[in-house]
């Protein structure tokens, strides 16, 4: 697990051990989750009111039902400030993944986003499943490729070839070239699969995890004696971020990478990057897939699997 090689929060890599599980082949996609809505009734956090009193100081048109949703800059920008391409939208979610005029008709195949980390342990839950923990999804992600820095070795284009979707060209993000063939989410199974058979891995959409956020992997896993057993993350008292005390919302890690992954800004389409998210907050580049450790793991319509032994 992790990496020394790119940015702080993936150190130390180290060895790590999982027992075997069930794991989705793609991420849950937008019609196997109006699916789950249809049978249950859910309704997401995005398409909630606000509490007000959660959120000090913040002005009452972010209060509606909404979710944060990504925008080209006309121009470049200081890449050091994200609000410059990241919005509250009123409206924003499942349904309209870039605010009300939006729609998913023509999505069915692309993974559902705008989801916190609530409903996707609710799909998960119904599902007869559960989110995958970072040890998990990362061991997965590999496909038998360990220790490289991305799904397919250590060229993140080989031979040229795109092998993922991510953002295409330097001038993130206001300008892609398009290479790919995809602005935002793609299709599952658009890219070819890692060595386990699983698609899309890293690139379209970070995906949730059980697991609390940690600033790092414990420097104990390093320890020849010590090296975690189905290692579970940190605990939600200290996953909170210190830099916004006025926000007491814990944080899940996101593995994966997404559609706004350039090699210039954030080269985190690779199994071992890892993200912090706001466990009550849907963005238009998350989404999920689940896992199951049963024998013979009972799944929805429409869902294929693929055993990982351990």
């Amino acid at each position: 697990m992790g990496s020394d090689d790119h940015y702080p929060e993936e150190a130390p890599a180290h060895p790590a051990r999982v027992d075997g599980f069930w794991i989705d082949r793609f991420a849950v996609t937008n019609a196997q989750f109006d699916t789950f809505v249809a049978a249950t009734g859910y309704v997401t956090v995005a398409e909630r009111p606000l509490d007000a009193a959660l959120y000090p100081g913040a002005p009452p048109e972010n209060l509606a039902p909404g979710s944060m949703v990504f925008t080209p800059t006309p121009g470049p920008v200081d890449l050091r400030h994200l609000s410059q391409w990241w919005a509250w939208v009123p409206g924003a979610s499942w349904r309209h993944p870039e605010g009300p005029r939006s729609g998913i008709d023509d999505r069915g195949d692309h993974p559902v986003v705008q989801v916190a980390h609530e409903d996707a342990a609710a799909y998960a839950a119904w599902a007869g499943a559960v989110l995958p923990t970072e040890a998990e999804w990362e061991y997965a992600a590999r496909g038998g490729v360990d220790g490289a820095a991305f799904t397919w070795g250590d060229e993140p284009r080989p031979g040229g070839r795109i092998l993922a979707n991510t953002w295409d060209g330097p001038d993130f993000p206001w300008r892609s070239t398009g290479e790919s063939g995809w602005s935002r989410t793609a299709p599952v199974g658009s890219f070819a699969p890692n060595g386990y058979g699983l698609y899309d891995m890293t690139g379209n959409v970070w995906e949730w995890t059980g697991d609390w956020w940690t600033d790092r992997h414990p420097d104990a896993a390093l320890e020849p004696c010590c090296a975690p057993v189905n290692p579970r993350g940190g605990d939600a008292e200290t996953s909170r971020d210190p830099r916004q005390p006025q926000f007491a919302v814990p944080r899940k890690v996101i593995k994966g990478g997404s559609f706004l992954c350039a090699d210039t800004y954030c080269l985190r389409y690779r199994p071992a990057a890892r993200r912090p998210q706001a466990v009550d907050t849907g963005m238009s580049h998350v989404g999920f897939r689940c896992v199951r450790n049963d024998v013979v793991p009972a799944v929805p319509p429409g869902t294929t699997l693929l055993e990982v032994e351990p």
